[in-house]
C-alpha cells in the first residue's frame, strides 16, 4: 500500500514557479517553459506536472496547458511517455556537461592524509539504526535541535570517551559541533570574547586549523615540532592546539618528558586545546591515555566521526572546562542552533550498542594492512626514501632523499592520476621545496597503494631524483 501511494504522489511532477498575466496565456506559458529548458532549470529527463495540476497550479483551463504540451512537443522541447507523463527532452548543447578536459577529476590514487576509507562506511547499519529512530523517536526530535546536542548522544559519548580514552567527562560538559572544523571556529570566538587574541598551533599542523582560527581573529603562532613532539618552550601565546596521542602530520608521540611540560605550564595559566583526530587508531599497542585527563580544567578535548566513520556526517564534539562552557554553546548556538538531531541519535545508538566499538576493530585491522602495504611499497620503489611516525593513524611520512619543488612535484603526479601531499604544505611558512611526503593510505586498496607509489617512483626519477 505504501508503494502505491508514492506513485500516487509522484504524478504530480515538480512545482514550476510561472507567472502568467494578462492575455495570451498560452503563448507566455510556451515561452517560458522554452526559457526554463533552455538555461537548464529544466534539465533533459526531468518530468513536468501533468496537466490537470499545473492548470489547477495556475488557475488556467486543463485544454490550454495540454495546447501548450502539446506545441513544445512538436518542438521537440518535451515527450510523453503513455502513462507516465510528460518530460522535458534533451537539447544540444543544453544541461551537456563540460568537456573532459574541463573537468577536474579526483586522481586515480589519491593519497589524501586523514580520510577514512569511505567505502568502508557501515551503510547498511546507518540505514537500519536510522530506520529505528524515526520509527521511535517522539515528534519533539524534528522540533529545533538543542545546540548542545541531544542528551543520549552526549551521555553515549561521555561514557565512551570516559572508557577508552581516560577523558573526564558529563553529559552537562559536551557540546555537539558540526566536525573538529567547528569545533575549533566556536573556540576561537569563545576565547576572542574573554579577550585572548593569540594562539600556538603546533609547526607543521594541519593547514585548515590555521586558517579557521585566523578566521575567527587569533592571530597563530607556531610552536615547534622535533621528533619527542611540540616543544612549548618559546611559546608566548596562553592557548596552544596540539594532538598529544598522534602528532598530525609528522606522527610522532608526545613524549613523557614534553607531556610532563606541558601539563605544568597549563597549570601555570595556559590553555590547551586537545585535538583527539585519530587516537582509535593505534595499531601495535593502546594508545596513550587523552592528555585532557590530568587536567580537565585546562585541556579542551576536540574528537570527531570523520576519521572514524566519514567527514560527511559533519559530527564532532567538545569536552569543556566549565569556564568556556557557556560562550562556547552561546557560539553554537549563534551559528547554526544545533547539529542535525537524526545523525545524533543514530550514532548514540551505535556506541551504546557497542555496534560504533565493532566497526573500529574491523577499520583497525583494515588500516593496519594498507599501512603495512604502504611501507612495503615504499621500500621497493623508492628505497632510498624513509618512513617515520607511529603505528597509527591513517597516514605516514615518507623522508625523500632530497629536496625538490614542492609544486612542480604535485602538478607532475596529477598529470599521472597520483595525488600527494608535500610536508611542506603543513608548515606555519610553506617554502617552495619539501623533502618528505604526507601519505594517507585508508582510503585505498593494498593493490592500488602498490601502483600509486611505483607511478610516484616514475615521476620523481622524470624530475631527477634517484629514488632506487
Amino acid at each position: 500500500m505504501a508503494n502505491l501511494k508514492i506513485k500516487k504522489e509522484t504524478n504530480f511532477g515538480h512545482e514550476l514557479l510561472l507567472d502568467l498575466r494578462g492575455r495570451k496565456r498560452r503563448a507566455q506559458l510556451e515561452d517560458r517553459l522554452r526559457e526554463l529548458i533552455r538555461e537548464g532549470t529544466l534539465p533533459a529527463g526531468s518530468r513536468l506536472p501533468s496537466s490537470r495540476v499545473l492548470a489547477g497550479d495556475l488557475q488556467v483551463s486543463r485544454r490550454m496547458v495540454v495546447d501548450a504540451y502539446d506545441q513544445l512537443t512538436a518542438e521537440g522541447y518535451l515527450f510523453c511517455r503513455p502513462g507516465a507523463g510528460t518530460y522535458v527532452a534533451r537539447i544540444e548543447g543544453v544541461g551537456e556537461d563540460p568537456p573532459a578536459e574541463t573537468r577536474q577529476r579526483s586522481p586515480r590514487f589519491d593519497f589524501f592524509p586523514g580520510a577514512p576509507d569511505l567505502a568502508s562506511f557501515p551503510r547498511t547499519l546507518w540505514l537500519r539504526v536510522t530506520r529505528e529512530i524515526f520509527a521511535q523517536a517522539p515528534a519533539s526530535a524534528f522540533a529545533y535541535p538543542d545546540a548542545q546536542g541531544t542528551l543520549e548522544l552526549r551521555t553515549a559519548l561521555a561514557e565512551y570517551l570516559r572508557r577508552v580514552r581516560g577523558v573526564v567527562a558529563d553529559p552537562g560538559s559536551i557540546v555537539i559541533c558540526s566536525g573538529a572544523t567547528q569545533g575549533l571556529a566556536l573556540i576561537g570566538r569563545a576565547l576572542q570574547g574573554q579577550g585572548i587574541r593569540e594562539i600556538a598551533l603546533e609547526d607543521p599542523c594541519l593547514p585548515p586549523h590555521r586558517l579557521v582560527l585566523s578566521y575567527a581573529g587569533l592571530r597563530v603562532q607556531g610552536a615547534p615540532v622535533d621528533e619527542q613532539g611540540v616543544t612549548i618552550h618559546g611559546v608566548s601565546a596562553p592557548v596552544l592546539l596540539c594532538t598529544p596521542a598522534h602528532q598530525c602530520p609528522t606522527g610522532v608521540v608526545l613524549s613523557p618528558k614534553r607531556r610532563a611540560a606541558l601539563v605544568q605550564w597549563a597549570a601555570a595559566g595556559g590553555l590547551v586545546i586537545e585535538d583527539d583526530y585519530d587516537a582509535e587508531f593505534r595499531y601495535d599497542r593502546s594508545p596513550l591515555r587523552a592528555l585532557q585527563g590530568l587536567m580537565p580544567d585546562r585541556v579542551i578535548y576536540l574528537g570527531s566521526a570523520s576519521k572514524t566513520l566519514a567527514p560527511g556526517l559533519r559530527l564532532g564534539w567538545l569536552v569543556l572546562p566549565r569556564s568556556l562552557l557557556g560562550p562556547v554553546l552561546e557560539a553554537k548556538f549563534l551559528d547554526d542552533l544545533g547539529s542535525p538531531t537524526i545523525d545524533q541519535l543514530v550514532l548514540a545508538r551505535l556506541i551504546q550498542t557497542a555496534a560504533y566499538d565493532r566497526h573500529l576493530r574491523k577499520a583497525r585491522r583494515r588500516n593496519r594492512a594498507r599501512r603495512d602495504a604502504l611501507i612495503e611499497a615504499v621500500t621497493r620503489s623508492l628505497p632510498r626514501a624513509s618512513v617515520s611516525g607511529i603505528s597509527a593513524g591513517l597516514h605516514l611520512l615518507v623522508g625523500l632523499p632530497e629536496s625538490i619543488d614542492a609544486q612542480q612535484l604535485i602538478g607532475r603526479s596529477r598529470q599521472h592520476s597520483i595525488g600527494i601531499y608535500p610536508l611542506s604544505l603543513h608548515m606555519m611558512e610553506p617554502t617552495e621545496r619539501t623533502d618528505a611526503l604526507v601519505l594517507g593510505y585508508a582510503g585505498l586498496t593494498e593493490s592500488a597503494i602498490k601502483q600509486g607509489i611505483d607511478g610516484l617512483a616514475d615521476v620523481l626519477q622524470g624530475m631527477g631524483m634517484r629514488v632506487r
